[in-house]
């Protein structure tokens, strides 16, 4: 048991001295860096940053009729998901599909996001935007690899990450359908139309599943109060 008393005042927190700001803090241990790891490091900490503005990267299905679906970043978070769970049922490589997952949508940090009728008239330049991105970074020759290899669809997990990245957007109409919106009725045949380019039988049973599932049954069938708790009747 620790019988020291807890401090309280800004003085004992400090032992008297005042704070002080990150920017006078000088570390004692002189990190020896070479202009090339440096600039690679500086590289690194600018990706982070752009990565992390996915998060303000509207999707565009919110130019239909203005209901709060998801940004970028959201969306890539499930397809991520998604990816892992197909590549285990199909047998692929669960690590490569979700890696893959977490790359297909970054250059829209650069060139925002498109849908279906935006498309027809939107040349973004995705090439150049992901290879500005990532240039001189530690994982330029790994995301290079995984964009290409997403692109031509010819390996499993790439066809996986396609179809995961395909059902994140009919999962997200049936959440807008049980917040009252008529999207995803209005959408149907583009949906399937979608549905006949899945490239996975998981996928596909995925995708039927949805048309009869409820968005809120992992909370009202789970563990709760009402169900295993002090509301039971």
């Amino acid at each position: 048991m620790n019988d020291r008393p807890t401090p309280h005042t800004r003085d004992e927190l400090t032992n008297g001295t005042p704070p002080v700001s990150r920017e006078n803090v000088t570390s004692p241990v002189t990190i020896e860096r070479d202009a090339d790891a440096a600039a690679t490091e500086d590289r690194d900490r600018d990706l982070f940053f752009e990565l992390g503005s996915l998060r303000h990267v509207d999707r565009t299905w919110r130019h239909f009729g203005g209901f709060p679906f998801a940004n970028v970043a959201e969306h890539s978070f499930r397809v991520a998901w998604l990816s892992w769970v197909i590549a285990v049922r199909e047998g692929a490589d669960p690590s490569r599909a979700v890696l893959m997952a977490l790359v297909h949508d970054t250059p829209e940090t650069r060139t925002g996001d498109v849908n279906y009728l935006s498309r027809m008239y939107t040349d973004r330049h995705e090439q150049l935007a992901f290879d500005d991105q990532f240039a001189g970074t530690s994982v330029h020759s790994d995301a290079a690899a995984l964009w290409v290899e997403y692109g031509q669809r010819q390996t499993l997990e790439a066809r996986i990450v396609k179809d995961a990245d395909t059902l994140d957007c009919d999962f997200e109409l049936r959440e807008a359908t049980s917040s009252g919106c008529n999207l995803e009725d209005r959408l149907s045949s583009t949906r399937q139309a979608a549905f006949a380019k899945l490239h996975t039988e998981s996928a596909r049973r995925m995708f039927m599943s949805l048309a009869n599932s409820d968005p809120h049954s992992w909370h009202v069938n789970g563990r709760n109060r009402h169900t295993h708790g002090d509301w039971r009747g």
